[in-house]
């Protein structure tokens, strides 16, 4: 589904270039989660923005399906992020002047969905995510773990077929944090769908069908699958 090859990205700033990502291959398939574990600052949340195509590689080749994202014109971008992607953030970013209701019927108005049909599903992906009693209320009204649901109903809504989440329960607490990764962490077996999951948190990578080990940009032992429990960010 998803496959980078020996993709590289640098950042330069006065005197030093840095090397946020370097000679990473990666391979994604339909119906498992891959856990990216490693420190802050070690190139996790870039690797994300690259398999976006948020950010153009320096090097190497990104492909979705088979087609290189750097060959897809800004339209094509855009749809492919549209309609594949679901995104979940640390951060939640739900819109403060909505309700949970619309802040995920806003993925699909975007997409040219009409109204009713976009609330209709987005009440639907609430209930399936088990915040449907709350739909009525703005993010301030609402729980971290609580928003990060309406959060994960958002990326959800579209019925993407790919799922990447940055650090998604960096900001909750642990029984709520292990609740989101109960529900991160069906979407491959029962969707079908591929999820890329970044973490500092080895505990989180328990979830994980794969564990990639990731230090200064790049992917431990050339991106070989490591267990879990040898993960540590000393």
């Amino acid at each position: 589904m998803l496959e980078l090859q020996e993709a590289s990205k640098r950042y330069e700033s006065p005197g030093e270039i840095v090397h946020a990502v370097e000679d990473v291959t990666l391979n994604v398939r339909a119906g498992e989660l891959v856990a990216v574990f490693g420190p802050s600052g070690s190139g996790k949340s870039t690797l994300l923005l690259l398999a976006a195509g948020l950010l153009k590689p320096d090097a190497g080749t990104i492909l979705y399906e088979g087609r290189d994202l750097a060959g897809m014109s800004k339209r094509e971008l855009l749809g492919y992020r549209r309609t594949q992607l679901g995104f979940v953030f640390q951060g939640f970013n739900l819109a403060a002047g909505l309700t949970a209701r619309e802040n995920v019927s806003i993925a699909l108005l975007t997409r040219g969905v009409d109204h009713a049909t976009a609330e209709e599903r987005a009440e639907l992906a609430l209930r399936e995510v088990g915040v449907a009693h709350r739909a009525g209320h703005p993010p301030d009204r609402l729980s971290g773990g609580e928003q990060q649901r309406v959060a994960i109903a958002r990326a959800l809504v579209g019925e993407p077929r790919l799922v990447l989440a940055d650090e998604p329960t960096g900001s909750l607490d642990s029984d709520t944090g292990n609740g989101v990764l109960d529900l991160l962490s069906s979407l491959p077996r029962e969707r079908g769908v591929g999820t890329v999951l970044v973490t500092h948190d080895s505990a989180v990578t328990r979830y994980a069908d794969r564990v990639l080990n990731m230090r200064d940009g790049r992917l431990c032992g050339d991106g070989v699958d490591r267990p879990a429990a040898a993960l540590t960010t000393e």
